[in-house]
């Protein structure tokens, strides 16, 4: 058999012997002929693997990344330092593959790793369980609504505007099939509009959405939004940025009954597009609803401790009617990922991340706001991001930063058209004073 060829002519032909075909055309039969395509497909000539490598290499330095710009967008997706150790732990052969193994028990090194994850997601959200991760924060919320709706027996949700756009659209989309009416809450001075919240609020909402802090980057009032909402029999759910946990009260300790989250910024790394994570913790109550698997903690015949799947409501494992979600697959490798991190960093060392985010981007804030010709658009507190309006257009803005190696920030009236000229800007902890001072100084020129 030669290399990279699956299989020779000879293989062919002894594999249509033994079905007793006499043509590869005969496997094709049942489709209708005009559908099928009656020439060679036109792909390029081969390349030799050395070719192959250097093009390949020609388009990946096509792209604009991290590593050679200063970036300050986030809207979601984050760029946080990653400490070389959470590489390392995660490319041993061990732990490297995208897919929990099947006879877990076996595998108890990657269920102590996702055991330690739930325990700190439930350290961080303030719950009382957390599952083994989903696909990525968007669906978590999805499946959040639908885990609140199966909960109540309702099937109305409000959703704040202030949640993340493309959030809100998954939310939709999943609310559409399953016959979830989802009404949206407005925003004032980029917070939930609270007196709209409450004139919608009513008994037959299931759950409110909110997202914190939420897509402008503003902290809100989740208390008083829990007291209502329970008020009305319904559920909170909340979506969080996971490092900012480690420095404002957690959602849980606010009446929050079902958190989730992207789990992107702790320890994985921006890709366009993904792999991420989403996490997702909830109360004692509601464990039975969550979607996905936990992973929990027993001892063997011989008193040793060990580690089993516990509880796996989806449908491979039970009926599908009984099945909470039919979510089969969590994103093991992320969430260890997420699990180094915080284990490298700690409790002290994820609060000065958070700290520095915090101080770096109220220092640019001030500096956009007075040197740069920048206006502020909310007055609320904001956490790492924050909404500046500018006086030139966001996109032509975004080109000219780019020429002087800079990743601007995102244009929120894609989302938001009453928002004309709003420009979101993320600041983590890897932006230095003087990056900083060169973004203030290259829009003050443009």
């Amino acid at each position: 058999m030669g290399r990279y060829i699956p299989c020779t002519g000879q293989d062919r032909q002894e594999m249509l012997e033994r079905l007793g075909l006499h043509s590869i055309e005969q496997l094709y039969e049942d489709i209708p002929c005009e559908v099928r395509l009656e020439r060679h497909l036109d792909l390029p000539t081969p390349l030799s693997e050395m070719e192959l490598v250097r093009h390949m290499r020609d388009i990946a330095t096509k792209n604009k990344t991290v590593d050679e710009y200063v970036c300050f967008l986030g809207a979601g997706a984050y760029d946080r330092y990653i400490p070389s150790v959470v590489k390392h732990v995660l490319a041993r052969q061990e732990f490297y593959t995208a897919y929990t193994p099947y006879q877990p028990e076996i595998s108890q090194g990657t269920l102590q790793a996702i055991f330690e994850y739930q325990t700190m997601v439930c350290e961080l959200t303030g719950m009382d369980v957390a599952n083994a991760s989903m696909y990525d924060g968007a669906s978590a919320l999805a499946e959040a609504v639908c885990m609140a709706c199966q909960a109540t027996g309702r099937e109305k949700v409000l959703v704040a505007r202030s949640v993340h756009p493309q959030s809100r659209e998954v939310v939709g989309t999943y609310s559409r099939f399953r016959g979830i009416k989802v009404q949206e809450v407005g925003y004032d001075d980029g917070r939930v509009n609270i007196e709209e919240f409450k004139q919608l609020m009513t008994h037959d909402i299931a759950a409110v959405v909110v997202q914190n802090p939420n897509f402008f980057g503003v902290i809100e009032l989740l208390d008083e939004i829990a007291e209502v909402t329970h008020h009305f029999g319904g559920l909170l759910v909340v979506s969080v940025n996971p490092i900012s946990l480690a420095v404002l009260k957690p959602p849980g300790h606010c009446g929050a009954d079902i958190v989730v989250g992207e789990g992107q910024p702790l320890g994985n790394p921006l890709n366009f597009g993904g792999p991420y994570l989403g996490f997702m913790a909830t109360t004692q109550k509601l464990m039975r609803r969550m979607p996905g698997r936990i992973v929990g903690q027993t001892v063997d015949l011989l008193g040793n401790r060990a580690f089993v799947l516990t509880l796996q409501t989806r449908e491979q494992h039970i009926r599908r009617e009984k099945a909470t979600s039919n979510i089969c697959s969590n994103q093991a490798l992320n969430a260890l990922a997420a699990t180094v991190y915080l284990s490298v960093l700690g409790r002290e060392g994820l609060k000065e991340v958070a700290l520095l985010s915090v101080r770096k981007a109220h220092y640019a804030f001030e500096k956009l706001t007075s040197d740069a010709g920048c206006s502020p658009v909310f007055s609320a507190p904001f956490f790492d991001e924050f909404l500046v309006k500018i006086p030139v257009g966001v996109e032509e803005l975004n080109r000219e930063l780019l020429e002087r190696g800079i990743i601007g920030g995102y244009a929120v009236e894609k989302d938001y058209p009453e928002l004309k000229g709003g420009w979101l800007l993320a600041v983590t902890e890897k932006r230095t004073r003087e990056e900083i001072d060169a973004l203030v100084r290259e829009v003050s020129r443009l």
